[in-house]
């Protein structure tokens, strides 16, 4: 058997000469290409051939990367997440502070407008804090007696009646609510000018209309006003609105609950009405008045 390699590379040119024309012929082709473009479909079947080994070779640094990119994207979404719920609990804050500065400056308004409408001067105050002890209605204002507060001013807010001054510290005033059980408040029936005496309902915040008779000209939504007789309050000032009335024969007085018109558990900011000083004092009944002569006065010396 014959192992001779072909004639071809025994018998042809040198390898110098055969470089030489492939260079020549690879040159040529080029030049031709790009002057006539006549290996364009050529290189596109190349190309197609040759894209799914491009793929199969360019899939592991790709999957490599997409993996990187999955990791680092759920760090940032997750930190983002993060900043945004702090934002979001943050603007939450701001937005409840806002709102409650637009409720209090709206109450200061109405505030300053029943101001200017009052007959006495007032003092703006702003309730602290309630009292301690948990069978009463009271809370703590922050003026004292160094602003001119005395007890026994009337105490009330854009919307009527709140309550009275009971007890006066140098910076800090204690106001008695009119929904305390202990206190009174003379009113008049808007409707019908019929003049009463609410009394506070205690805990429970509301107020009754008690020692009226069943026969009483007194219907449910009654609108109750202050009578200025007490000369604590000035008359008129809205006080409670009638909401039950209960009748029964057997009793003498019919009974009825009212509500109060004031923010008593609302409200922060309140006016202290200065005090009535030109009340008329009372007439001194006098038997000389009466029309009968003054007895003569027994002289306890001894004759």
């Amino acid at each position: 058997m014959d192992y001779q390699p072909p004639p071809f590379f025994s018998r042809g040119p040198a390898p110098l000469v055969r470089l030489g024309f492939f260079v020549c012929l690879a040159v040529l082709l080029m030049v031709l290409d790009a002057r006539f473009r006549y290996a364009e479909s050529l290189r596109q079947v190349i190309a197609l051939l040759a894209y799914p080994l491009q793929r199969v070779a360019l899939a592991p640094g790709e999957m490599f990367g997409a993996a990187a990119a999955f990791f680092t994207t759920q760090v940032s979404l997750k930190q983002e997440n993060e900043q945004l719920k702090a934002k979001q609990l943050q603007a939450a804050n701001e937005l409840l502070t806002v709102q409650a500065l637009r409720s209090e400056n709206a109450q200061l308004r109405r505030l300053l407008e029943a101001r200017e409408r009052l007959p006495r001067e007032s003092t703006l105050a702003e309730i602290l804090y309630q009292g301690r002890d948990p069978f009463s209605r009271k809370v703590i204002v922050d003026k004292g007696r160094q602003q001119g507060i005395q007890p026994g001013q009337a105490v009330i807010d854009d919307l009527g009646v709140i309550g009275q001054v009971t007890r006066v510290y140098p910076l800090l005033s204690e106001v008695t609510l009119i929904t305390d059980k202990e206190q009174r408040t003379p009113v008049q029936v808007v409707r019908n000018g019929l003049r009463a005496i609410v009394y506070g309902g205690g805990d429970r915040g509301t107020l009754e209309l008690s020692y009226m008779a069943t026969n009483a000209d007194v219907l449910a939504d009654d609108v109750l006003v202050t009578s200025g007789i007490d000369g604590t309050y000035p008359p008129g000032l809205p006080v409670a609105k009638v909401s039950r009335i209960e009748q029964d024969a057997a009793y003498s007085f019919a009974k009825i609950t009212c509500v109060p018109t004031a923010g008593t558990e609302q409200n922060r900011q309140v006016l202290v009405l200065s005090r009535e000083m030109n009340l008329p004092t009372p007439p001194v009944e006098t038997e000389s008045a009466a029309g009968k002569p003054p007895k003569p006065k027994r002289s306890r010396g001894r004759e």
